[in-house]
């Protein structure tokens, strides 16, 4: 009798324990992530025609949840704009940035219930972000002076140090592994950044302020191990 308890109570833990890994498939997600993206860039400034340019970006992430993220990002790249030949102002310029900034990511995930409904499972890795940060500007060329309207220039600075203010909206795709656990992920986004200043393009003109957009494709690695579980199953 001893023993068929003993194995009774043997068999009845092996299924507890069963049923609660099982339960917990789904529900693990990495706290850290690192990232790598590329970026198309537009200025929206002083000069009268606009030019696409690229930019390199590094991110470091902190993961709250699996939707509710802190990003820490470097930017690096070009941002050109404007025509010396062809227009009156004849400004043109070319800025090799550097920026950095934090900003705080809320998904959808976070505040719908996407376990019923394969349209708002679509719709959970879409997310709005916004933050602080600032950018270095360095214009390794800059027209001042109009060849189509003698005797005009437009003042400014070639060097400069100004804060922005990024507002983002992107998609995130999450690739699980055979643990359902999202190792790598891709991220798609637009970014606008309002910069608290006119100096981005050389330009002091006017009283709006310059700014700048981004298109962005980028990828991101869970690192470390601090692995962590979420309230609701990631994966469907």
């Amino acid at each position: 009798m001893n023993y068929l308890l003993k194995i009774s109570f043997l068999i009845v833990s092996i299924c507890v324990i069963t049923i609660g890994a099982k339960a917990q498939i789904g529900y693990n997600f990495s706290q850290y992530d690192v990232g790598i993206a590329a970026g198309i860039n537009r200025v929206y400034g002083d000069a009268e025609t606009f030019t696409n340019t690229p930019s390199a970006h590094f991110n470091f992430n902190y993961n709250a949840t699996p939707f509710v993220n802190y990003v820490f990002e470097i930017q690096t790249g070009q941002l050109k704009g404007g025509n010396s030949l062809t227009t009156v102002s004849g400004r043109q310029f070319v800025n090799n940035f550097t920026s950095v900034m934090l900003r705080g990511q809320v998904q959808a995930g976070e505040i719908i219930d996407y376990s019923q409904s394969h349209i708002a499972n679509a719709f959970k890795n879409l997310y709005l972000s916004t933050g602080i940060g600032f950018v270095v500007n360095h214009l390794t060329k800059v027209n001042r002076n109009s060849i189509l309207l003698p005797g005009f220039y437009t003042p400014g600075m070639n060097n400069s140090n100004e804060i922005l203010i990024p507002a983002r909206i992107g998609y995130e795709f999450k690739v699980f592994n055979e643990y359902n656990e999202s190792n790598f992920k891709i991220d798609i986004g637009y970014q606008y950044n309002f910069i608290l200043g006119d100096g981005l393009d050389g330009y002091t003109v006017g009283n709006k302020n310059d700014g700048y957009s981004q298109f962005t494709l980028g990828i991101k690695f869970a690192i470390g191990s601090a692995i962590t579980s979420y309230r609701k199953q990631i994966f469907y």
